[in-house]
């Protein structure tokens, strides 16, 4: 069993300051549509294309000899990427899918082309909050839970089935597996539920109890301190601190494991 330890945070001034700065990796528009396009021959440039590139998404040059490791996530691990990446510098090669890897069934269609053809040492994994939440009759995004007209993305029993893919693909890898649990969903999020991200929670650690895959209960670490490390209103993403706290967290325990996997050879 693995602890973790929340390190104190000190955020005055930090909500305006980390959007202001780093917009792209606290939101990394996981729930925005897409733009649409000017009917004239000449296209508008879009939000999107005006804002600098994610750090998030650079290519990785790996450095001879250090392990390699693959996060695999939603714009939750976008915005912990680069401070897990800094914390582990010198100690592991960190990459990523250069994308939000949304939800299962994007998982299943995408995951072959994510791990490409090159050995990992640790894969650290997680979906959910894409699962979770709720479209309308024509998929329209973020829909009212409440409207029987709407549904989840992917309801309950085919993120389990899908989960279960997944995992089965990500063993034959090779990899040391570590599953990253879903964080919290807070009260007033628009087209998700406030306890939906604890359900499937309990289906994923079923599932990885199933194939003895470690589990890092990143929902344990944010659920007490949602205020400081979640940005307001609902929203189900972090401030700039909140994510640096979850990328020194995902550091931690890859570390952990990478320690075991090196004591066990």
């Amino acid at each position: 069993m693995i602890h973790f330890f929340l390190k104190k945070v000190s955020i005055p001034g930090l909500l305006s300051a980390s959007l202001l700065v780093f917009p792209c990796i606290h939101r990394a528009h996981a729930d925005t549509t897409p733009q649409k396009r000017s009917t004239n021959n000449q296209t508008k440039p879009t939000k999107r294309s005006q804002r600098p590139k994610n750090p998030a998404m650079a290519s990785v040059e790996d450095v001879a000899g250090l392990p390699r490791v693959l996060l695999i996530g939603d714009s939750i691990s976008i915005g912990y990427t680069v401070p897990a990446r800094e914390a582990l510098r010198g100690k592991a090669n960190v990459h990523r899918p250069l994308t939000n890897c949304g939800p299962t069934t994007r998982g299943l269609e995408n995951l072959s082309q994510w791990l490409g053809d090159a050995d990992w040492d640790v894969i650290h994994f997680n979906w959910g909050l894409h699962d979770l939440k709720y479209l309308g009759p024509d998929d329209e995004n973020l829909q009212d839970p409440k409207d029987p007209k709407n549904h989840q993305q992917v309801p309950p029993e085919e993120y389990e089935k899908n989960l279960k893919q997944l995992v089965s693909d990500l063993e034959k890898t090779g990899a040391l597996l570590i599953w990253r649990n879903t964080t919290p969903v807070p009260a007033g999020s628009k087209g998700r539920v406030e306890g939906d991200a604890a359900a499937y929670n309990s289906i994923a650690k079923q599932v990885m109890a199933e194939h003895g895959i470690e589990i890092h209960d990143m929902y344990g670490l944010v659920k007490p301190h949602m205020k400081t490390l979640m940005l307001p209103n609902g929203n189900v993403h972090f401030t700039k601190e909140g994510s640096e706290t979850l990328g020194n967290d995902v550091a931690d325990v890859i570390m952990q494991s990478l320690n075991k996997k090196a004591e066990g050879n």
